[in-house]
């Protein structure tokens, strides 16, 4: 099982810190799904110490959640140990996770996120600076480097020992590839063999078969899943039990698909307000929706819906006349061919 510091996981699995995505409406299903660790969105530290309304409700954790890992990000040492200490004594967050991955540009301008990656001193001292500070256990979530010609993960994995980091998490990415191309795992072993603290595998894990060949090759202690969870919690559960047990669950339903959609929806209302939450429900409910047969039509209308009842009245209605086979119906267009226009929606 995966221990970081005396908190132990019941199982490998853990959810990525997904900016947008990873509220407490979200983290609580992946919890529900099995997930062994969740982690929060990140959060900033010149937010955190200034006072900010909205980002200290980002501290909120469900008990429910726990153990659980809040990750905050910034290139001030004096002001990121401050919103260590804030989240250390004002959180009762199990786990403060550093962000040294984060890609977009407003991050890394401001000298944090994936900038660090070309630093293992800065890395170091940083690391060293919040561990010294806080009681609870501190670790980094990692790219592999900046670009093809900056990759020092080894040496910053070890820079993260050293400063008394707990446990590291590497995407197997560089900066520069943000999302795209491949993730590069063997990078992941190299960090494993180098270290003694935990080592999490991140990038391209879309399948319970993924995580087993990732954990298998690198021989990582946890594998993070990110955006195969996204609208997918029953990827947690499926990945769950085919490492514990080799079973390979169903894939769920387009009925369970919306029952649980509707769970995370009145959450996210129960937290944010009807108005800002159906909004927000949008992608979610798209990546929900992928995959299924003859989603894309009900898709375009929930854009343009801002009432809970009616995106309910909605669903429902799209799963009767799945399960009453009108789809399999429809002569000439697959399933994937008819919801093939809503991969792109964000």
């Amino acid at each position: 099982m995966l221990k970081i510091a005396g908190i132990e996981m019941k199982n490998q699995v853990v959810l990525a810190p997904m900016a947008g995505v990873c509220n407490p409406a979200f983290r609580l299903i992946a919890k529900e799904f099995g997930c062994g660790l969740v982690c929060a969105e990140m959060v900033s530290d010149k937010a955190l110490v200034h006072g900010n309304e909205r980002t200290r409700e980002m501290l909120y954790v469900d008990d429910r959640e726990k153990p659980l890992s809040l990750q905050i990000f910034g290139g001030d040492r004096q002001s990121l140990v401050e919103a260590a200490k804030i989240v250390d004594k004002e959180s009762n967050a199990d786990i403060i996770d550093i962000n040294m991955g984060c890609p977009v540009p407003k991050v890394t301008k401001c000298d944090a996120g994936a900038r660090w990656l070309l630093n293992p001193d800065k890395i170091y001292e940083m690391v060293s600076a919040v561990v010294d500070a806080v009681d609870k256990p501190v670790t980094v979530k990692m790219r592999i480097g900046w670009d093809d010609e900056h990759i020092f993960v080894v040496d910053n994995a070890l820079a993260v020992q050293r400063a008394g980091g707990q446990a590291v998490s590497v995407h197997g990415r560089t900066r520069e590839q943000l999302y795209t191309g491949t993730a590069d795992w063997s990078y992941i072993k190299q960090v494993k063999e180098a270290v003694d603290i935990p080592v999490i595998g991140n990038g391209d894990v879309f399948t319970p078969e993924d995580a087993k060949k990732m954990l298998e090759t690198t021989g990582c202690d946890g594998v993070m899943v990110g955006r195969g969870a996204l609208g997918n919690p029953w990827m947690l559960y499926r990945t769950v039990q085919y490492l514990t047990n080799g079973e390979l669950m169903p894939d769920p339903t387009a009925e369970e698909k919306v029952r649980i959609a509707v769970v995370h929806m009145d959450r996210l209302i129960a937290l944010k307000g009807e108005h800002v939450a159906v909004k927000e429900m949008r992608k979610h409910l798209a990546w929900y929706l992928k995959g299924l047969p003859g989603a894309a039509r009900v898709k375009d209308a929930i854009m343009e819906e801002t009432h809970r009842d009616e995106v309910v009245r909605m669903l429902e209605r799209y799963v009767e006349q799945v399960n009453a086979g009108e789809f399999d119906r429809v002569r000439g267009t697959s399933g994937s061919e008819q919801d093939a226009q809503s991969d792109n929606v964000h």
